[in-house]
């Protein structure tokens, strides 16, 4: 259970459990979890297909490329994916909601994939196989502590700890107290990738907004040049318009008859451009 200190963009205020209502792409994961769970436990063997297991990943290679995808898809419990799934909605909705179900959903995937490949480095002789969406939470918690640090959550319903200090400390009592057949690689690999990616996500979204104002500066310069050229432009055409109303077209000059035919020629290349 959670406090709103402010509105997080679904107009609610004040105290509450939960986000509120689940975003779309959370929903589809919920659904997509379930579902597999469900055939999971039909048919066990799914486990040790669809499960990482990095020894036999890397004997077969590259066989089992799919893996590190599928893994993040299998439960080993029904309080595993209970767990999992509630950690998703309490702190993904509204990362969603503010990033939006695409980018969300690519953050998502990519924290999974980041805790199969760090478990695939550090546990490569591992039989077992590795299954549960963890390390894709941990990398949604880690959002979730940068985007929202001062949010109050209450552990129990009773005690309030403000997110900054809670979500890593939920971390580090679940390393410490996760137990052997936890994938503890993973979650770090998923952590650490929600980490880096926000980090590196504020460096990229400045030196976005750099690039943007230099190529406005030399938009801006090109169109003052080209204004420029065209006021030229109009006050050769006015002086020869002139000189033509003062002796006639037929005593100007062969050079000022070729300035106007390029001038005539260009001002209507120009109409042509902007009508199409």
């Amino acid at each position: 259970m959670k406090s709103y200190k402010f509105d997080g963009g679904m107009g609610r205020r004040g105290f509450g459990i939960g986000p509120g209502g689940i975003s779309p792409f959370i929903k589809w994961i919920v659904v997509a979890n379930v579902i597999v769970f469900i055939f999971q436990n039909i048919y066990p063997q799914m486990t040790y297909a669809l499960g990482l297991a990095p020894k036999q990943f890397f004997s077969d290679f590259p066989n089992k490329l799919y893996q590190p995808f599928t893994y993040m898809f299998l439960h080993g419990g029904l309080g595993h994916i209970f767990f999992n799934m509630f950690a998703l909605w309490m702190f993904g909705t509204e990362v969603e909601f503010t990033w939006g179900s695409k980018r969300f959903a690519r953050f998502y995937f990519l924290a999974g994939i980041a805790g199969a490949i760090l478990s695939l480095i550090v546990r490569s002789s591992q039989i077992a196989p590795i299954i549960g969406a963890s390390a894709a939470i941990y990398g949604v918690l880690v959002a979730y502590w940068v985007m929202f640090p001062e949010r109050y959550l209450y552990i129990y319903f009773l005690l309030p700890i403000k997110v900054k200090w809670a979500i890593p400390g939920i971390m580090v009592l679940g390393f410490l107290f996760g137990g052997a057949n936890i994938a503890h690689f993973a979650h770090l690999g998923g952590a650490v990738f929600g980490f880096l990616y926000m980090k590196a996500n504020w460096r990229w979204f400045r030196f976005g907004d750099k690039l943007k104002k230099y190529k406005y500066g030399r938009q801006t310069t090109k169109l003052e040049k080209n204004r420029q050229r065209a006021e030229e432009i109009m006050k050769r055409v006015d002086e020869i318009l002139d000189k033509i109303n003062e002796v006639g077209i037929e005593n100007i000059s062969k050079e000022d008859r070729k300035f106007l035919e390029e001038a005539s020629s260009r001002l209507a290349g120009k109409k042509i451009n902007e009508q199409g």
